[in-house]
């Protein structure tokens, strides 16, 4: 059997031909999980365009739906959990909350602070949208047996942790 060629290998073929004393082994790993992140984040980004959504936008109702009843954090709590700045999540905000999909209201214990709440429409919207980003995700998946999907699930765990330190 033949192996099956990517773009990452077409790479590595050229750096060895330019550059014979470079290890390009880290490069085969990142560079396909680069690859491939790109390829799924377009994926599940179509998978989300029915519900008028973008994947920044579902992260926001997902970080809401996953904190549980009343489903309400400050915008700062969303901001930190999803590595924003305030000024992108203030126009996410404004965007989600114009849709009806969650609604800004004010903190009763601090005069300054708001909280975030998805509204029944946003969580609606939200759970049929993670299941259509998932059926994405499962396909994708589907040419591993579920061994197989175990482990890489595990390596990459191991490897988020290693560069995480």
């Amino acid at each position: 059997m033949q192996e099956r060629r990517d773009p990452v290998d077409a790479a590595v073929e050229q750096w060895a031909r330019v550059r014979p004393d470079l290890d390009t082994g880290p490069m085969e790993v990142f560079g396909r999980i680069f690859e491939l992140a790109r390829a799924m984040g377009d994926r599940v980004e179509r998978a989300y365009e029915p519900f008028g959504i973008s994947r920044g936008e579902f992260d926001v109702l997902a970080t809401l739906r996953r904190s549980g009843e009343p489903y309400t954090l400050s915008p700062r709590t969303l901001s930190a959990t999803l590595m924003l700045t305030t000024g992108g999540m203030t126009g996410r905000l404004d965007k989600l909350e114009r849709a009806g999909l969650l609604r800004r209201s004010p903190d009763p214990h601090d005069r300054r602070g708001l909280h975030v709440t998805l509204t029944g429409e946003g969580l609606r919207l939200v759970d049929e949208a993670v299941g259509a980003g998932l059926a994405e995700q499962r396909e994708a998946l589907s040419g591993l047996d579920g061994e197989q999907a175990a482990r890489l699930a595990g390596l990459l765990r191991d490897l988020l942790r290693s560069t995480a330190a």
